[in-house]
């Protein structure tokens, strides 16, 4: 099969990447104390290190799009903005957790409206608007690790743009690739040693957008709605099954801490770099086989969903075996 590529599943992202990437430096020269993130007794990090990089990877794909004219529902463009307003605030001032998620439930709510009440009724709109939440936090919770969250937006976002243009559908490729190359100029920065963090600023809307892009590619008939859950499980697993064990040992769920799984993967001595490299490993394998079995059948979407399941309860189980077993030892 020959592949046509049009000219903007090229220049956009090219120019999302240029864009991002120097508007990041420019962030990173900026020395003020309020853009400093300063490590505590729950960092991964020993210096301080600018936390507002998300600013200058959505000011790349936000140009893009405009220049671009890309087509999109209005509750996305105003979910970014928003999104992006308040958490450039907390990321600078520390807004208040009720303030936040007012924000994040306004925002996930009015999409979920806009774009699914008139097809699936209230149980799934309600279902969706959870989700978008829990979504939009869940990245932030896994954006501790240098390179970590900035690889799942480069895989995971190229991902989609891969499945939108198997599909036939050039326009919403170019908007996950034009997302895929800010991340990977962001990553750039990024990488082990990081100069630069994402800060909120980055991963609330970056988590968001990988909710709300899954919708849309969903009733866009691009993929079946476990695509997008495949493609971004290695977060989805990691954080949802730490705040469950969060929430049954009665902890405040929203307090910084250093037990998401891949954290203690750093501190067990594999460190950031290892850390990464293994993290995108395995988001290229799972969002390869969510690719993949996308275009197959429902039986053989199941299937893959339950091995990958399977294999992340099995990994965890061995993880919380080994640290209990060196606790004890210790």
């Amino acid at each position: 099969m020959v592949l046509d590529f049009p000219l903007s599943t090229v220049a956009a992202p090219l120019l999302s990447f240029v864009l991002s990437f120097f508007s990041i430096l420019w962030l990173i020269k900026r020395k003020s104390d309020r853009l400093l993130d300063y490590p505590n007794s729950r960092s991964l990090h020993s210096v301080p290190v600018p936390r507002i990089g998300g600013l200058g990877l959505l000011f790349g794909v936000i140009v893009t799009w405009l220049l671009f004219s890309v087509v999109m529902p209005v509750a996305v463009w105003i979910g970014v903005g928003l999104l992006g307003v308040i958490s450039f605030i907390d990321d600078i001032w520390h807004a208040p957790i009720w303030c936040r998620l007012l924000i994040q439930s306004v925002v996930a709510a009015g999409f979920s409206v806009a774009v699914l009440l008139d097809i699936h009724g209230w149980v799934i709109v309600l279902c969706v608007t959870v989700a978008i939440i829990w979504m939009s936090n869940l990245y932030n919770f896994m954006d501790g690790s240098d390179g970590l969250a900035g690889g799942m937006a480069v895989i995971g976002f190229g991902y989609y743009g891969l499945s939108a243009y198997l599909a036939g559908n050039t326009g919403f490729a170019v908007i996950n690739f034009s997302i895929a190359a800010a991340a990977m100029a962001f990553l750039l920065h990024n990488f082990y040693p990081a100069r630069i963090f994402l800060g909120d600023v980055g991963a609330i809307p970056l988590g968001f957008l990988a909710a709300a892009l899954g919708v849309l590619g969903w009733i866009n008939h691009l993929w079946p709605i476990g695509v997008p859950l495949l493609v971004f499980s290695p977060f989805i697993a990691d954080a949802t099954v730490t705040l469950i064990k969060r929430l049954l040992r009665g902890e405040k769920i929203w307090r910084a801490h250093r037990e998401h799984y891949y954290q203690r993967m750093v501190q067990s001595g594999l460190g950031h770099r290892n850390t990464a490299l293994l993290g995108y490993a395995l988001m290229l394998v799972v969002g390869g086989s969510a690719v993949w079995a996308g275009r197959q059948d429902v039986a053989v979407q199941c299937w893959v969903a339950m091995i990958w399941g399977s294999f992340y309860l099995i990994l965890m189980f061995i993880s919380d075996w080994s640290q209990k077993y060196h606790s004890d030892r210790g």
